[in-house]
């Protein structure tokens, strides 16, 4: 999956090079042969293909041409297996017209769940097995002893008291950032943040630098690895530019979703509490350690072809002017999984405005 995807980032009508239009560009205007997921803005598009990945365990190359290794435009071959992925989708979209109101209950992952190949006979292995509870579903075990204050209290307290947190107002930070896209390999990442929601990074990577940014309003990625040179975040992906940004000024997140509810879950077999906010129509989940640090966070984006979650993973805590902040974040998606290590955070530092302006269209070395 790893090098498909990097081939699929590639192939694109657009030139690398060229900016995109100032309208968020859509699937069929970008990619070649979209026949059914047409008029979509195309991170949303890409969020669809992993939605597949994951519901099938495909990688890119499971379905598409061989020739995508060596040839770009090989994606826009038409294989057996893409023309069934179309039948598919509508299939998956004729039960829950006739069945739930044209509502998504019904999604590739119902059926395949990691299988190419929905099981049609009972397991009794899996019927008779361990009830192992997954932490990160959306449906919250309620604990209705314990308030969202309570939980929100404790966590200003082990980061090193509301006052201090209320004080951290920006931070400029440096390590290493590796995952999917950088074939593994370590590179230095620059990480800039603005209290309550700017953030930039760039990924210093070996074809050139990747930019994220978020303004506050609106988030861009410049990256080599996406389908274009520089890409406009939307939905479920925009909302997740917020939340990277807001939650490394945890004064902030209490008053950034609303509807908040108390639950609990298991986390490498240790208990762990659970807040569950909403902002728009999906929740996000924070998880809280015993201790009351963040140690996860998942979000989810709804794409046509079901929901899709992102998991980042909080960890190695350190002191930043009196102020417990994480050195280690772990960000897992349908897509990939990239580690983030701080080794240098400075607090309250003057940042430029413009780092959090849209930054220019990923240019190779």
């Amino acid at each position: 999956m790893v090098l498909t995807l990097v081939w699929l980032g590639a192939a694109v009508v657009a030139a690398q090079g060229q900016a995109a239009p100032a309208a968020v560009p859509l699937s069929d205007q970008v990619f070649k042969n979209v026949q059914v997921l047409k008029g979509i803005p195309v991170d949303q598009f890409m969020d669809a293909m992993g939605m597949f990945s994951s519901s099938l365990g495909y990688d890119c190359s499971s379905c598409h041409s061989q020739e995508i290794h060596t040839d770009r435009a090989a994606f826009a071959i038409t294989t057996p297996l893409i023309t069934r992925a179309r039948q598919m989708i509508a299939m998956m979209n004729g039960i829950n017209d006739a069945n739930f109101g044209g509502r998504p209950r019904v999604t590739c992952f119902t059926c395949h769940r990691t299988s190419p190949t929905p099981d049609d006979v009972p397991s009794l292995a899996a019927q008779y097995a361990d009830l192992v509870d997954d932490p990160n579903a959306m449906a919250l075990i309620r604990d209705r002893s314990t308030m969202p204050d309570q939980v929100f209290a404790k966590y200003m307290q082990a980061l090193g008291g509301a006052q201090r947190v209320a004080g951290l107002t920006s931070f400029a930070a440096r390590g290493m950032y590796g995952g999917f896209n950088t074939g593994g390999a370590d590179v230095p990442i620059e990480i800039s943040a603005k209290a309550p929601n700017q953030r930039m990074q760039i990924v210093h990577a070996p074809d050139g630098d990747n930019v994220k940014t978020y303004d506050g309003r609106k988030a861009w990625v410049a990256e080599g690895w996406r389908p274009l040179p520089l890409m406009e975040l939307t939905a479920g992906n925009l909302e997740g530019a917020r939340i990277e940004a807001l939650i490394f000024f945890p004064a902030t997140i209490k008053d950034a979703f609303t509807g908040w509810q108390v639950g609990s879950a298991t986390i490498d077999d240790k208990p762990v509490e659970v807040l569950q906010g909403r902002s728009g129509g999906q929740p996000v989940n924070f998880y809280f350690d015993e201790a009351g640090l963040l140690v996860r966070n998942v979000r989810w984006n709804r794409t046509p072809v079901g929901t899709v979650p992102t998991q980042v993973d909080f960890s190695d805590y350190r002191d930043v002017a009196g102020v417990k902040m994480p050195h280690k974040i772990v960000v897992t998606w349908t897509d990939g999984q990239n580690t983030v290590t701080l080794n240098q955070v400075q607090a309250n530092v003057a940042i430029d405005a413009a780092k959090f302006a849209t930054p220019k269209p990923f240019a190779r070395k």
